[in-house]
């Protein structure tokens, strides 16, 4: 590894959440393609009435926005809530066992490696600083200023989703009726190797593997509406 390569790597306090965010964000929008491109390619399948098509796709779309945004400010509502019980206890302990938790801190840092009287001198250093921020980032993991906001997330999830959906609206509203499937098919195996890509390089994960899995998945499900709605639409 060069020094330059090692001047980029991220050391930023929050780098972690914010590639978790983009993660979601990429996966929210996959989940908007295929869901929605499943719904309007069954539909085509069965009619090519235009209304039809534009009503279950935006209605799938709405559906599917507000399920993210609900499902993830429930999750991260927990979340939140969890963390701020053990920010309060350990607050509580600071406040009434101060020798044991300096204590405990010392012993979690000789863990790591360091000698008795480096982890002692340590975790004194960093009491004296701020106790809590200590206990919080190696016993737990958290941080007092990074708590998780629920309505960013349900925000975010909500937004990826719709970015996503309104491109397999598009392909399958915009092109003539003959066109209508193959125009949808490609434009969403277009766009799920974009976002296999996507997600396989903000997780550091091999590009291939994570474009097949996605593209694999979507169209098959594509693939399956398209049969149903085509078995439904000549029974009719």
């Amino acid at each position: 590894m060069t020094e330059l390569d090692h001047g980029i790597e991220p050391h930023a306090p929050g780098h972690a959440e914010r590639l978790n965010w983009l993660r979601a964000g990429v996966l929210g929008a996959n989940d908007g393609i295929v869901s929605v491109a499943a719904l309007v390619v069954g539909v085509a399948a069965a009619t090519p009435d235009s209304a039809a098509i534009l009503i279950a796709g935006v209605a799938s779309l709405l559906a599917g926005a507000i399920s993210m945004a609900l499902g993830e400010y429930v999750s991260v509502s927990s979340q939140r809530d969890t963390e701020r019980t053990l920010i309060a206890k350990e607050r509580w302990e600071l406040a009434n066992l101060p020798e044991q938790e300096l204590a405990e801190l010392a012993e979690m840092y000789r863990a790591k490696g360091l000698s008795v009287e480096t982890a002692r001198r340590v975790a004194d250093e960093l009491t004296a600083h701020d106790a809590l921020a200590a206990h919080l980032e190696v016993e737990l993991h958290i941080g007092t200023e990074e708590l998780s906001n629920p309505w960013h997330a349900a925000f975010a999830s909500a937004l990826a989703f719709t970015v996503g959906a309104i491109l397999p609206l598009l392909a399958v509203l915009l092109p003539p009726p003959a066109w209508r499937l193959p125009a949808t098919f490609l434009a969403v195996a277009v766009a799920l190797v974009v976002t296999g890509w996507l997600s396989a390089y903000l997780g550091g994960s091999p590009r291939g593997r994570a474009i097949s899995r996605v593209l694999v998945g979507g169209l098959l499900a594509l693939g399956v509406t398209w049969a149903i709605g085509g078995l439904i639409g000549t029974s009719v």
